[in-house]
């Protein structure tokens, strides 16, 4: 036994157990290196998510229940980073956690470094680091099955005493070693703080420092004295096995095979989607509508009777009918990333990427985005050049968020239902994957504009990781689908319901009379066109027919530019308010069923593409806006980006629309 680990035991049993404090212990470690995976076994639910006092770097935390305290650890995950030496603003501030300079948070007792142990000479470098700082540290071998299954032999007790610190393997999913890891931090924070960097000064670690950054060769020597460490402690058995990944990675990094295979995979996701939602989306209308009728069957007439079915029931139920896609694209995408393939599709696009002059850094928030812009453009702060930042904010929501989903799968329900492209593959998944690519190529394009104008700069290096195949867990794909699910209800529950209540009562509102009229639906149809809301989509009408819109579908135009989806709730109670209980229809068969003034349809297959190509590069999301407002500190950027991105939708909706008049698609 080393003369650390001695001076560190006679400490523990000499420690007085004095009465338990709530402790505050911080996760740290390398991206991809299953931090996230501990944290959330470590937790379970009891997590929270909010930002950093004074920035807007995203914070987790959560609470530990350690074997013998009364009161539950305080949890907090840092941002993933490869060293202390950090650039951008995310690492910048796990950094400052680490080392106590963010004053805001309570110092940490004690440093939960996760070292992946398929990969240990790239992650034990921030490691040590954190123990030459003398803080309390212990380290978690994660994903020790991998390494074991790929014929690594780790020596745990002796990397311990090689590096003066606990080492505890763990696998998170089989909860494998979480109370061993408990208990060393117990001892570790029970310590008088004496020597835990004797074994760090003995290998010629400590004398580089780490507040500052470090120079070629001090990096060097110290992944010079970390090899050695390794090759003294792990050992071999079948070298066939550990490179399973790389001979995986020969095909799905091809060139030429790898963009394939990540277009069948994006093809069959969006196939899924479409396909396996269907059932669950009409059980919920069901719902929906079954409430609607059962308000206006025991509530007496009037007004509140409207609102309640009309406005709120109508208006929140047509949305959440869509929770079962938004909640199938949010489990692909958490398998997806969970099994470390979309490691590999940055890898494929980052050639594309730095084609246009995009920093490789960027793929991760542009995929961020497909859920949601909001969280893609807070995704930027990993990219450390201001104008390559900006530049990936620019572009971020041309991803087809969630909230496009609906709008896409609500046309293709009305006027695609049905159709395949040969014989077996559903119309509505390949006009979803077109719009997919479309948003991208649109994204490609206007990057390639503005960085060789407005945000011009030099282009950067771009050094990527890629994580070892594995299967994903289940537990972090539960987690994420219950925050995806609680962000959609929570907004369905003030955005949407909100605007549901307001949309109502301008289309309900002047009331018109109904003895000008012969029957309730002449009147319901007046009521509409008359009211505040058929007011304002009269105004904008002219300027939107040449996209193939009438008046209707600009008030649903108008409300979008809140949140997107609201274009259903909108619709729902345009073509809905007023009527009577028993001539009802969905709004897929109102849809169908609308008519002009002049006897001709409203929704035409054009209609419905030209609609989906304005959603697509139309920036419909005040939320969207507002992120973009607090994370590049000026009004003027997303005042540019909201007036580019309505005059590319305007011009494209356009060329779908009159082109498609011009070739005969009418």
């Amino acid at each position: 036994m080393s003369a650390a680990l001695e001076t560190y035991q006679k400490t523990v049993s000499a420690a007085s157990l004095s009465q338990p404090k709530k402790l505050t212990i911080v996760v740290a470690g390398n991206p991809n290196a299953g931090k996230t995976s501990l944290f959330n076994a470590l937790t379970g639910l009891r997590q929270k998510v909010a930002n950093y006092p004074g920035v807007t770097v995203e914070s987790k935390t959560g609470e530990w229940l350690l074997d013998d305290r009364i009161l539950p650890a305080r949890l907090i995950d840092l941002p993933g980073l490869y060293s202390l030496n950090a650039t951008s603003l995310d690492e910048q501030i796990a950094r400052d956690v680490l080392l106590g300079r963010k004053s805001e948070i309570a110092d940490a007792d004690v440093t939960v470094v996760v070292v992946d142990s398929t990969n240990l000479v790239r992650n034990l470098y921030l490691a040590t680091q954190l123990i030459d700082t003398g803080r309390p540290v212990v380290i978690a071998l994660t994903m020790f099955d991998l390494a074991e299954r790929a014929g690594l032999e780790i020596n745990v007790p002796k990397l311990s005493a090689e590096l003066g610190v606990p080492v505890v393997p763990v696998v998170a999913k089989q909860r494998r070693g979480l109370d061993e890891l408990a208990r060393a931090v117990l001892k570790v924070e029970r310590m008088t703080g004496a020597g835990n960097a004797d074994a760090l000064v003995r290998n010629g670690f400590a004398d580089e420092g780490v507040r500052a950054p470090s120079d070629q060769s001090s990096l060097i020597r110290r992944y010079a004295m970390i090899e050695r460490i390794v090759s003294d402690t792990v050992d071999v058995k079948d070298e066939g096995k550990a490179r399973i990944s790389e001979r995986i990675d020969r095909v799905i990094t091809h060139r030429v095979f790898g963009p394939v295979i990540l277009l069948l995979v994006m093809l069959f996701v969006f196939q899924a989607i479409f396909s396996w939602a269907s059932l669950p989306m009409t059980l919920i209308g069901s719902v929906f509508t079954g409430l609607g009728d059962l308000a206006r069957a025991h509530l007496p007439a009037g007004i509140l009777t409207d609102l309640l079915a009309d406005g709120i029931i109508a208006g929140v139920g047509g949305v959440l009918a869509f929770l079962p896609q938004i909640l199938l694209l949010f489990l692909f995408i958490s398998l997806l990333e969970d099994s470390g393939y979309m490691a590999r599709a940055a890898f494929l696009m980052d050639r594309l990427m730095r084609a246009v002059g995009l920093h490789g850094k960027a793929f991760v928030p542009l995929l961020s985005s497909f859920a949601c812009a909001v969280p893609g453009i807070m995704a930027t702060r990993t990219i450390e050049h201001p104008k390559d930042r900006v530049a990936t904010i620019m572009i971020a929501p041309f991803m087809s968020c969630s909230a496009r989903l609906p709008i896409y799968t609500l046309v293709i329900a009305a006027l695609f239902s049905g159709k395949t492209v040969l014989g077996f593959i559903s119309l509505g998944a390949v006009i979803i994957l077109t719009m997919y690519l479309l948003g991208i190529i649109a994204a490609i394009v206007v990057a390639f504009v503005m960085k060789r104008t407005v945000l011009k700069s030099p282009p950067t290096p771009f050094v990527m990781e890629l994580p070892p195949y594995r299967l994903p867990n289940v537990g972090n794909v539960l987690h994420a689908l219950l925050a995806r699910c609680s962000i959609f209800l929570r907004k369905a529950g003030t955005v949407i319901l909100l605007m549901s209540i307001l949309l109502w009562a301008l289309a309900a509102f002047p009331r018109g009379s109904k003895t000008q009229v012969r029957n309730p639906s002449e009147a319901a149809s007046n009521q509409i066109q008359n009211s505040f809301a058929g007011r304002a989509g009269r105004l904008i009408e002219p300027l939107i027919a040449p996209l193939g819109f009438d008046w209707k579908i600009g008030v649903g135009l108008i409300s979008s530019f809140a949140a997107r989806e609201t274009i259903i709730s909108t619709l729902n109670i345009v073509y809905n308010v007023g009527e009577s209980s028993d001539s009802k229809s969905s709004l897929v068969d109102a849809m169908r069923h609308a008519r002009r003034a002049d006897g001709s349809q409203v929704w035409t297959p054009l209609t419905g593409l030209s609609l989906i190509v304005f959603f697509l590069l139309a920036c419909q999301c005040m939320s969207t806006v507002a992120i973009v407002r607090r994370e590049t500190n000026s009004l003027r950027w997303p005042a540019f980006m909201v007036s580019y991105m309505l005059v590319l939708a305007y011009v494209g909706s356009l060329i779908v629309y009159q082109g498609g008049h011009l070739l005969g698609f009418a």
